[in-house]
């Protein structure tokens, strides 16, 4: 997960809404898409120039959702905002792609960024990626830095015309989007349930050095994670208390809705925070039990040969008189004692169970 942006140096020293893209380019040229719909009928557009932009955005009467797709180009990105009439610390918001989950509200459009993650199976990194969403009026902007699959379900319910949101206005198709980027959330948990449960059979299983770094790998994913969900609930709560001019009475229900599904991401997420806590110690105490199982056996070993080693350095001493030396068979009846010795040691770990 993205933790630090590779280009925040650039913006010391610069005056406040300078718009400085604060992350990588991942697209040649910027992308435009718009969508006009209403009730009956939805199109979709794929916009070349501005000028085309501007001439779709005189629709009445029609719900307008233009899907900007990459930040890299600032010069672009200020003459969208122009266009728009948005504030220049909207503007730079939106090209610092490590900004905060936040809402704001200006005299006539309503501006929220959101953290979307993503994570495609057990093996890969989880992955976080800023949308900037703009409602104003019967228009809806989002910006992204890639094309993805986080409004894929958005759209086809848009063109095939099922569900609500064509019957409803822009407001509704705000929190179509924001309910889908939630809805990634609890994809991403279940496969972080996934890797637990895989990190955790590696920790009793086979505790090693990789085993622990996956532990804190994940560990640091999900730190990662808390920092965008958290603010993502003071977000939502904000739409019902202070956006009334922007969001309908029809609406506020689902956000109250989509309230509730957060706070069921941050507790599962506690959950999974805690479980790897748990992994961690499991890893410790699988490793202190291999380490004590060694020791175990390192100590029967040297009890056993303990009196052998006695009876030997006996035996070992340069004396004349010593009576055993002369008998016959002394040599065979050291080696019996000695062997017998240590069967009667080894049958009374047995007997206690020790081995």
């Amino acid at each position: 997960m993205r933790l630090l942006g590779k280009k925040k140096s650039f913006k010391i020293g610069q005056a406040p809404g300078s718009a400085v893209f604060t992350g990588t380019k991942k697209l040649e040229s910027v992308k435009i898409n718009l969508i006009s719909y209403n009730a009956e009928e939805a199109e979709e557009f794929e916009i070349g120039s501005l000028e085309d932009l501007s001439e779709h955005l005189s629709q009445k009467n029609r719900v307008l959702w233009v899907d900007i797709i990459g930040l890299h180009d600032e010069q672009l990105l200020e003459e969208i905002g122009a266009m728009f009439e948005l504030h220049r610390l909207t503007i730079e918001d939106i090209l610092n792609v490590e900004q905060r989950p936040k809402m704001e509200i200006f005299d006539d459009y309503l501006f929220t960024e959101l953290q979307m993650v993503q994570c495609e199976g057990v093996d890969s990194q989880i992955e976080a990626e800023q949308i900037s969403l703009i409602l104003k009026g019967n228009v809806l902007i989002s910006f992204q830095e890639k094309p993805g699959d986080v409004f894929s379900f958005v759209r086809t319910r848009i063109s095939t015309g099922k569900g609500s949101i064509r019957k409803r206005g822009a407001d509704y198709l705000l929190y179509s989007l924001m309910d889908s980027i939630v809805d990634h959330y609890f994809l991403v948990l279940e496969t972080v349930s996934e890797k637990i449960e895989v990190i955790e059979a590696l920790a009793m299983n086979e505790p090693d050095t990789s085993v622990l770094q996956k532990i804190y790998l994940e560990r640091r994913q999900i730190l990662a994670l808390r920092r965008s969900v958290y603010p993502l609930r003071e977000v939502i709560s904000s739409f019902e208390k202070n956006a009334d001019q922007f969001i309908t009475r029809e609406t506020k229900p689902f956000i109250r809705d989509l309230y509730d599904n957060t706070i069921q991401v941050i507790e599962t997420m506690e959950v999974f925070r805690d479980m790897s806590s748990g992994v961690l110690d499991l890893y410790m105490n699988s490793l202190s039990n291999r380490m004590n199982n060694v020791m175990k056996v390192l100590t029967i070993i040297s009890t056993i040969f303990i009196p052998l080693t006695f009876v030997a350095g006996i035996y070992g001493m340069n004396f004349d008189f010593m009576p055993e030396l002369r008998w016959r068979y002394g040599y065979f009846y050291v080696l019996a004692g000695m062997f017998v010795s240590a069967l009667i040691m080894l049958g009374y770990f047995i007997k206690k169970k020790w081995i």
